[in-house]
């Protein structure tokens, strides 16, 4: 089975940095699309940044200038780097993914993992 595990999430001052980390794993074909995610307390859950198998990448206006998404492709993982961050970033941190499993025909689905809190606090 595919799963996505997410790691690196923490409590951290405001200004400081931290690295999320959200690896693949199981009987994988191809990896298309990955993304974070994240969701405060009291609000929805908003694209953060997103890159595709060809590493385009955008990112929410948010962020820009902040946090940059990258991959490693022969990992399987997707990665956050989280610079200056803001009391306003503190969130559950999700990482999604298109995947196309092996024995899947071709059909791509979509993959959630159980998020990391970041928290950033005085």
């Amino acid at each position: 089975q595919v799963q996505l595990v997410e790691s690196g999430g923490g409590l951290v001052q405001p200004g400081g940095s931290l690295r999320l980390s959200c690896a693949a794993s199981g009987s994988i074909l191809s990896i298309n699309t990955m993304a974070w995610y994240r969701q405060a307390p009291g609000k929805e859950r908003e694209l953060v940044a997103r890159i595709t198998s060809g590493g385009s990448r955008n990112s929410a206006d948010s962020v820009k200038g902040r946090f940059t998404i990258s991959r490693d492709n022969a990992q399987n993982t997707v990665y956050l780097q989280m610079n200056s961050l803001k009391p306003e970033d503190t969130a559950v941190y999700y990482c999604n993914a298109d995947i196309i499993p092996y024995r899947a025909y071709g059909i791509s689905t979509n993959y959630w993992g159980k998020g990391t809190l970041v928290t950033v606090s005085s």
